[in-house]
């Protein structure tokens, strides 16, 4: 099912790309077909050397102009979580939140249960009107939770 689900998906996606009467090159085609599947956070350069995998030509540069057009036609969400490079994910259709290792960075879709319920009092809104809510839950993955053979006795 999960296979199915994502060739679906990156037709999808380049169909509404084509419907948005985006030119579909052979290096943007390389950048979206990397930009599948669940819990994908890539960075800029990881989505560069997976396109590189598929077109080797692919330039960096591609892959930056590339990303900042689908981030701007909401095909793509930019996400900057702590102090490292922007991550790049591409499931903007299902709404989720974000689990993240304070460790080593590793970053996974959630979607937790009670988020609807969620309110900001109107005396905290400070006159914004609330469009969204994000929420990245932070701790440390099972990797980074075992102790280390020097630490442990």
């Amino acid at each position: 099912m999960s296979y199915t689900h994502h060739v679906v998906h990156e037709a999808t996606l380049l169909e509404r790309l084509r419907t948005r009467g985006w030119r579909v090159t052979p290096q943007r085609r390389a950048v979206a077909e990397v930009l599948k599947g669940d819990h994908v956070h890539l960075t800029a350069d990881e989505v560069h050397e997976r396109a590189r995998g598929r077109l080797p030509e692919v330039s960096l540069a591609t892959v930056y102009n590339t990303l900042g057009e689908l981030v701007d036609m909401g095909e793509v969400l930019e996400l900057r979580i702590g102090d490292g490079p922007a991550r790049y994910d591409p499931n903007v259709h299902a709404r989720h939140h974000h689990l993240v290792c304070t460790s080593c960075g590793a970053l996974l879709d959630i979607q937790p249960a009670g988020v609807e319920q969620l309110k900001l009092p109107r005396s905290q809104q400070h006159g914004y009107v609330i469009e969204d809510i994000d929420i990245t839950f932070r701790g440390r993955c099972p990797q980074c939770s075992k102790p280390s053979r020097s630490t442990a006795r």
